[in-house]
């Protein structure tokens, strides 16, 4: 799970040398995570291509997309970017009909989780809501997984933060694959190392600033219990991730798809 350095990017790593219960390991340039892209340079870009990059799977929600603006992957054309948000955007206000590109009036407030419910009820708060993701956008749950099973080369998964929608998404696909379950554990859990690099990134940015006042960083911080519980509400309510998974349309030849991409 070695960390990658980038001139942009505070939270990114490779999944690969992830342990797995039968004794081998995740295919290192597979599956990496990080948080949003952003701020990439010319030398980010260029480093995230020899790493074999081909695909980006962006769980932010479409607000924050408009209003962060095309980050500079969306010129590469040799990388497919595949927009999955996990929240409910139902309520969205449209944007003006005249100015289609104008965003001024989604202030950051308005992002989708602030004033949020749960839609699953658990008592660690935190894996309620990424419970949730299940239950709001199932489909999207389902296409990330199958956008790192099918990709040509390394898929990318990023949020905003690469904590919460990337460290969901990333310890089910780690989970199908075969890894050991302390291990997904602890790659959720590393995110919390570098908290204060990734707030101090996110409050640079008109888009989140407002919701990140008078926060304190404890309350950001990616507690190994936390995906301890989501993962444990699966073994509880199914029997695992993959049967989990199959009421949302997940599938055997799926599993199977995701486990050949990331052990080879």
């Amino acid at each position: 799970m070695p960390w990658l350095e980038f001139d942009s990017l505070v939270n990114a790593r490779d999944l690969g040398g992830t342990p797995c219960v039968d004794g081998g390991e995740i295919v290192p340039g597979r599956l990496l995570r990080s948080d949003n892209l952003q701020d990439l340079t010319e030398a980010d870009v260029a480093q995230l291509l020899e790493l074999g990059l081909t695909d980006v799977v962006d769980l932010r929600s479409t607000i924050e997309v408009e209003q962060e603006g095309p980050g500079p992957l969306t010129r590469v054309p040799q990388v497919t970017i595949h927009h999955l948000s996990y929240l409910p955007e139902a309520d969205r206000k449209p944007l003006p009909e005249d100015d289609p590109g104008d965003v001024s009036s989604f202030e950051p407030e308005r992002l989708p989780w602030v004033g949020k419910e749960s839609s699953v009820e658990h008592d660690n708060v935190f894996a309620a809501h990424y419970l949730s993701y299940l239950k709001d956008r199932p489909e999207n749950v389902v296409a990330a997984l199958r956008a790192i099973a099918h990709a040509d080369g390394a898929t990318l998964v990023h949020c905003a933060a690469g904590k919460d929608r990337t460290g969901t998404t990333v310890a089910l696909a780690l989970s199908i694959a075969g890894a050991d379950r302390d291990a997904v554990v602890a790659d959720y859990a590393a995110s919390s190392e570098r908290m204060q690099l990734i707030i101090d990134r996110l409050a640079s940015s008109e888009t989140y600033r407002a919701n990140l006042e008078g926060r304190p960083l404890s309350s950001h911080l990616t507690h190994p219990e936390t995906m301890a519980a989501v993962l444990g509400w699966f073994d509880a309510e199914y029997g695992g991730v993959e049967a989990g998974l199959e009421p949302l349309g997940w599938t055997e030849a799926d599993s199977a798809a995701l486990r050949a991409k990331l052990r080879g």
